[in-house]
């Protein structure tokens, strides 16, 4: 469900990030920033994980991948993150899904490719359904649908949950940073309103979901259990024997290349 919190790469910034992101604002106040990169239809959107950015490594490979082959790309900091406004312990599922629906509405045109890392991938699935028919096809990488539900609720202690009920907000650990990150009531409460892998989900575009066997915060059966309710009849998984979750190195990237290059009909892929 989380990817690292930092997000930051060590390579030096493209001519596009030694610029301020472009804001925009919404209309409960505040502001969300984004990236994006014109170019030729499908647009690429990049919905990143759980305390994660933009400037994340996969963000910006992704700008690298869709400057080269010339579509457009759009990535984005959910409110309480990065460069956009707001408390990250005020934002859930659902304010996030509307941050990028905002966004896509304001930045893109035509046809979109949605590309969605941990929680962006359950971010995808629900602006997919929200824009069906703009949405050509989704690409997955460790999706984590209901993982509010089905991981970090019964992942916690019970010194968690009950700091969690008392409080309504718990910090927990991560592998990924020194710092705890904040798990809310308010996030799992309205999550539940929006979990995935209970019923069917009606859709029908090609969908690429790629997996890390060794996975240790979101099981790669998850993307088994998402591809049996997706309704559509092209969707594959790709289970990496060596991955884990975050699919970040050159290996990892150059296969995310090969299939978006695939589901974009780019030549060569």
């Amino acid at each position: 469900m989380t990817e690292h919190r930092s997000g930051a790469s060590s390579e030096a910034p493209s001519p596009d990030e030694q610029r301020d992101p472009s804001l925009l604002g919404l209309a409960g106040g505040g502001h969300v920033a984004y990236r994006f990169l014109p170019g030729r239809a499908p647009t690429v959107v990049f919905l990143c994980g759980y305390a994660s950015e933009m400037s994340g490594t996969k963000a910006r490979f992704l700008h690298r991948l869709c400057a080269g082959s010339g579509h457009a790309y759009l990535r984005f900091d959910y409110r309480g993150r990065g460069a956009s406004s707001g408390r990250f312990e005020d934002g859930t599922i659902g304010s996030w899904t509307d941050d990028a629906c905002s966004v896509i509405a304001a930045a893109t045109r035509g046809p979109l490719v949605l590309v969605g890392s941990s929680m962006g991938g359950w971010i995808m699935l629900l602006v997919a359904r929200r824009l069906p028919g703009r949405v050509r096809a989704l690409v997955g990488v460790a999706p984590a649908p209901d993982f509010t539900e089905d991981g970090m609720g019964p992942g916690m202690s019970a010194d968690e949950r009950r700091t969690l009920a008392a409080t309504g907000v718990v910090h927990v650990p991560s592998r990924y940073s020194d710092e705890p990150y904040p798990v809310t009531l308010r996030l799992i409460e309205d999550a539940r309103e929006r979990l995935q892998l209970r019923d069917r989900i009606p859709l029908d575009c090609p969908v690429r979901l790629i997996h890390g066997w060794l996975d240790e915060d979101v099981p790669w059966r998850t993307s088994l259990r998402l591809a049996a309710r997706l309704r559509s009849g092209d969707v594959t998984v790709e289970i990496v024997g060596d991955g884990d979750h975050r699919l970040s190195r050159d290996a990892d990237l150059a296969r995310l290349a090969r299939t978006l290059h695939g589901v974009l009909g780019v030549r060569g892929a």
